[in-house]
């Protein structure tokens, strides 16, 4: 199990290979990798992702072992990024290997949606008209509350 926080870009199959490549035993690798997306509406222009290392590690270690827990994972891994961040850019990673696949996509969708609705990143959209800070919606507290 590894977290990842970076403020560099990504290359999501190196990412997958990489992983596959230690595993053993495995029946199923589930991998989600979220990318920057133009908001038609705001004319967004790049994305900007601030966090606090310490917590934000923290808050992610957890979670990643509670769905260890869960789901009986052989392995899984987080990558998000932080800084400022281009349309079409990888944001974030979640990668999740199990004997099985239904173990595999439930504990890489519950990682996603606590990525997507707790986890302790600050996102601001940068437009041509401004900024404004990104908050969590209700669909994706609904999607976590699922779980």
């Amino acid at each position: 199990m590894k977290v990842i926080l970076q403020k560099e870009a990504f290359d999501p199959g190196q990412i997958i290979n990489e992983f596959q490549c230690q595993l053993n035993n495995v029946g199923a690798v589930v991998n989600f990798t979220g990318i920057v997306r133009n908001n038609k509406e705001s004319n967004l222009k790049k994305l900007h992702i601030e966090h606090y290392p310490e917590m934000t590690r923290h808050s992610l270690e957890e979670v990643q072992l509670s769905s260890k827990k869960r789901w009986d994972l052989q392995d899984s891994l987080i990558i998000h990024r932080y800084g400022d961040l281009e349309i079409n850019e990888p944001i974030m990673m979640v990668m999740t290997a199990a004997k099985h696949r239904h173990e595999a996509f439930n504990a890489a969708e519950f990682l996603m949606d606590y990525l997507k609705s707790r986890a302790p990143f600050w996102k601001k959209e940068i437009t041509n008209d401004g900024s404004e800070w990104v908050l969590s919606t209700e669909d994706d507290e609904n999607s976590l509350n699922r779980w």
